[in-house]
């Protein structure tokens, strides 16, 4: 299939499952930040040899399916097949373990994966890295950024592209802290 088609398949089944959610603190749809990551996904996939786009735009677009809605592994599995949704289900957070815990095996099991998925990941928090809710205090804020350090860190030779996105998006961050 191609990148166009596999776009098309992915952003109508994303739209679909996450109908009626926005971005967190805004009336803004959930699904513009899912095309904020499959953005930086085809931005990053230009200046990466090598890089499966067409696996990583789909993973892009239905990053959040499993985790955010009623959306299972095997029904990804069976529309999208086992490596997108394998690549989906390594970027679901675990909530059976404890919330320090969530994110660090997250990054495990996405590094297990093709670099594409790693790229996700960047491209997913790079997407976050904005303004954040005004409904965040200071603590829940340096905690995100803390996170980032630590997702930048651990993806680190993922793809050199989106490692100094984030780098940079990383320093920004920085003056909601004050």
């Amino acid at each position: 299939m191609d990148l166009q088609s596999s776009y098309q398949k992915a952003i109508s089944f994303a739209a679909q499952k996450h109908a009626g959610q926005n971005i967190t603190g805004t009336n803004i749809p959930y699904l513009v930040h899912i095309c904020n990551v499959a953005m930086e996904i085809l931005i990053a996939s230009q200046h990466s040899q090598g890089f499966n786009v067409i696996d990583a735009v789909q993973v892009a677009l239905l990053h959040d399916t499993i985790e955010d809605t009623h959306t299972g592994y095997d029904e990804l599995s069976e529309v999208f097949g086992k490596d997108i949704a394998a690549g989906v289900l390594a970027l679901t957070k675990n909530e059976d373990l404890p919330k320090a815990e969530q994110m660090p095996d997250s990054l495990s099991r996405i590094r297990a994966l093709p670099k594409e998925i790693w790229a996700v990941k960047l491209a997913d928090r790079i997407t976050n890295l904005q303004k954040p809710p005004e409904l965040w205090n200071a603590s829940k804020k340096s905690l995100y950024l803390d996170e980032a350090v630590l997702i930048a860190t651990y993806l680190e030779g993922g793809n050199p592209y989106l490692e100094n996105r984030i780098r940079e998006l990383i320093h920004s961050y920085k003056a909601y802290l004050l």
